[in-house]
């Protein structure tokens, strides 16, 4: 049987308050709890996008996030970016920067989001159980593609009003 996965309770300030089991989170609650993101970008601008597996509880089957991931309890936010982008791609030499902070509140869930950039151009080599596929795409190509069904609502939420800005100037 599975441990029971437990997720810190948190401030809109990140503070800690509590804890909660991933069901009581995942399960219209809107018990605050934070994630990382990290959006993978190569030397060239390209845009590393993964596809979720479809026995994802939420979002199956959709483009997403580079990396994403939920903070485990008694875990710290670094800590919990550099795991989840060993379990999601295999990476463990990379230069992450803080990009912001901010609410995120879906059908299921409400969630404290680190955002967080990198460029890299090593191998990268996902997780088969976590996404049925990965590939870079051109800023152009998810721009086309936003509002079509095709990325989670909260990657096109956070493309959006976030990671289209901040790269306009940097490639």
């Amino acid at each position: 049987m599975k441990p029971t996965e437990y997720f810190p309770l948190v401030t809109e300030d990140g503070e800690v308050t509590g804890k909660a089991t991933r069901q009581e989170c995942h399960s219209g609650s809107f018990l605050l709890h934070p994630v990382v993101h990290l959006h993978v970008f190569n030397s060239a601008g390209e845009l590393y996008l993964q596809k979720r597996n479809m026995n994802k509880d939420i979002q199956p089957g959709k483009w997403d996030t580079s990396v994403g991931g939920h903070v485990d309890y008694g875990e710290e936010i670094a800590d919990a970016l550099y795991r989840e982008v060993r379990e999601e791609l295999g990476i463990d030499n990379f230069v992450p920067t803080f990009v912001t902070r901010y609410k995120f509140v879906s059908k299921q869930e409400a969630e404290l989001v680190h955002v967080y950039t990198t460029v890299y151009d090593g191998v990268i080599t996902p997780d088969p159980s976590e996404i049925s596929e990965g590939k870079f795409w051109s800023l152009t190509a998810i721009r086309d593609q936003i509002t079509k069904d095709v990325f989670t609502p909260n990657f096109e939420q956070e493309f959006t009003n976030i990671i289209s800005k901040i790269m306009i100037n940097d490639f």
